[in-house]
């Protein structure tokens, strides 16, 4: 019995033994240092805390015409740089950009409790703001008290001048000055030594106004009449009037559309038929709109915006001035851009560009502005700030515009005097 039991024991085993034999045996699981390499994702930047900018426009009241393409604009911007990743600041963490916007509705006291908000509850680094004079200039002191640096979308010399009380203060709109200077020009190319004068009685009207009576003066070229309206007036037959029976060569307006359209919509009523240069202040398709047929053959100086498309190719601002046109188009399904939309562009743009080299902080933000701010290629002109000069731009950066049959045609210095 014990030897079947030894047997079948030996059996069992060597049946085992070729079965063994008979199957492969499996390959060792690999390690993981012998598995190949994988790519390695790029490090992704951190995340940092949003970049705050305050921006005070006019998207209402009788300034929204500029207040409007220019939070248009600024909301453009905070669209593709947010969809990029954000800011990448000298701390090398990307930083999102916070827009903070404030409609002061063409109002200056509004203009003030809006940047108070934004700087003081807001903490913003910057502050943008905002569409008209009036209203920047009601801006200034808070920017100043809290040590923040401010740059205006509007256009009256007094908002940086004098430059020694105006340490926080920028602007991107060339001043008044300069656009006269383009008048001028295109006055002594014709011949004309007398002249009319309307213009709105405010900030931005005076400093127009406060030019224009300066560089005519020393030029020899008399001022029939100098008049005023108040913001939001409609009616214009008594200044017109008397105007008409002077018999100026030409009449010179200081406005921006909401007043400067039905005044030349009455200006032709009247029967006036010398020619009419307005200032920059109307550089958008609504005074085209309400004016209608009366804005054919107005004439105005105003950055190459307008007529980037006339630009030839060599032109440093011509590529920059065609993709803003076309970003903007796309953003707001089609809609015309306009010089105010620019203002916002280059203050913007300025602005993050001093957030991305020096971060948030106020102080550091207004030397960035002042000392580094050089041949910024942007939609006003080709800007170079400094400790002298918080505006940067000037006669160079503009263009004379003239309208014909609701369209802008680029005016070469050359046909000035072109009948």
């Amino acid at each position: 019995m014990k030897k079947r039991i030894l047997a079948l024991t030996l059996l069992v085993t060597a049946v085992l033994v070729l079965a063994a034999c008979a199957t492969p045996t499996a390959a060792p699981a690999p390690t993981t240092a012998a598995q190949p390499a994988q790519p390695t994702a790029a490090p992704q930047a951190t995340a940092g805390e949003p970049y705050k900018v305050g921006f005070v426009t006019s998207i209402t009241g009788p300034a929204s015409s500029l207040g409007i393409p220019e939070r248009d604009t600024a909301l453009m911007i905070q669209d593709q740089v947010n969809k990029a990743g954000g800011i990448k600041g000298p701390d090398g963490k990307m930083h999102q950009m916070e827009l903070i916007v404030e409609d002061d509705a063409s109002d200056a006291s509004k203009a003030t409790l809006a940047a108070k908000k934004l700087v003081e509850q807001d903490n913003v680094a910057v502050l943008i703001g905002s569409s008209g004079s009036p209203a920047s200039l009601a801006m200034v002191e808070t920017a100043t008290k809290n040590d923040t640096p401010m740059i205006s979308m509007a256009s009256a010399s007094q908002i940086v001048n004098p430059i020694a009380d105006r340490k926080w203060i920028f602007k991107t709109p060339q001043a008044n000055q300069p656009v006269t200077a383009v008048q001028l020009d295109w006055l002594k190319a014709n011949n004309i030594t007398k002249v009319a004068s309307i213009g709105v009685n405010n900030a931005f009207g005076k400093d127009s106004r406060d030019a224009m009576n300066e560089q005519f003066k020393a030029a020899g070229i008399e001022i029939l009449a100098d008049e005023v309206f108040q913001p939001g007036d409609k009616d214009f037959t008594a200044q017109l009037t008397k105007i008409k029976g002077l018999n100026p060569q030409a009449v010179i307006v200081h406005a921006t559309p909401g007043e400067g359209a039905p005044l030349t919509v009455q200006y032709h009523t009247l029967g006036l038929t010398a020619p009419i240069l307005h200032n920059h202040g109307i550089g958008n398709m609504d005074f085209i709109n309400l004016a209608k047929d009366a804005a054919n053959g107005v004439m105005f100086p105003i950055g190459k915006l307008l007529v980037a498309n006339s630009l030839p190719d060599s032109d440093p601002q011509k590529a920059v001035l065609l993709k803003y046109i076309a970003d903007y188009g796309a953003f707001t399904n089609g809609k015309a851009p306009s010089s105010f939309g620019g203002h916002a562009w280059d203050a913007v743009e300025i602005a993050l560009a001093g957030l991305g080299s020096v971060g948030p902080d106020r102080a550091k933000l207004r030397d960035y502005f002042e000392n580094n701010v050089k041949n910024f290629v942007g939609i006003s002109g080709i800007f170079n700030w400094s400790p002298t000069d918080h505006v940067g731009i000037g006669k160079e950066s503009l263009v004379l515009v003239r309208i014909k049959d609701g369209k802008w045609e680029f005016v070469p210095p050359d046909q000035y005097a072109a009948k």
